[in-house]
C-alpha cells in the first residue's frame, strides 16, 4: 500500500469544500500524515481597476478560512501546516505541492459541465492534469 506523509488540502472556504475536507482528514489519519491547508487569493485579474481592497479582503477571508480548517484538523489529532497564497489558483496549488513535496492532493470539484466548464474552467481539472502528485477529487454541490 502506498503511504503518504504530506497531504495538501486546497480550499476556497465554500461549504462544498468541506466534503472534500472530510476525505482529507480520513487520508491524513490513515497515513499518519501532515495536512497542508492552502487558500489561494486569485490575483489573476489584479491591476484591473482598484483591486487592492478586494485582494486585502480575500486575503483576510483566506486567513480566517485556513485557521478554521486547521483548528478542525488539529481537533482530530492531525498535524497541520497553514498557508495563504496569491496568484492563479491552479498554478499556486501546483507550485505549493511541488515545493513542499506533497504526495497527495485532496480537493473538491463542483462538477460543472457544458458552457460553465468551458468558460470558467475548473481549478480541480487543471490540477488533475498538471500535478505530479496523485489528486483525489471529491464531487461537491456547485
Amino acid at each position: 500500500m502506498t503511504s503518504y506523509d504530506e497531504i495538501l488540502f486546497p480550499t476556497d472556504g465554500s461549504e462544498g469544500s468541506m466534503t472534500a475536507f472530510e476525505h482529507a482528514i480520513a487520508q491524513a489519519r490513515l497515513h499518519d500524515a501532515r495536512l497542508h491547508v492552502l487558500y489561494v487569493v486569485d490575483t489573476t485579474y489584479a491591476g484591473v481597476g482598484s483591486m487592492d481592497a478586494a485582494i486585502t479582503a480575500l486575503r483576510e477571508r483566506g486567513e480566517t478560512t485556513v485557521e478554521d480548517v486547521a483548528e478542525r484538523a488539529q481537533a482530530a489529532g492531525i498535524e497541520v501546516v497553514r498557508h495563504v497564497g496569491e496568484g492563479d489558483p491552479y498554478r499556486t496549488i501546483i507550485g505549493y505541492a511541488d515545493e513542499r513535496e506533497i504526495e497527495l492532493i485532496v480537493m473538491g470539484t463542483s462538477g460543472r459541465s457544458g458552457l460553465d466548464r468551458y468558460l470558467l474552467g475548473s481549478v480541480a481539472e487543471k490540477v488533475v492534469r498538471t500535478a505530479d502528485a496523485p489528486v483525489l477529487t471529491v464531487r461537491t454541490e456547485s
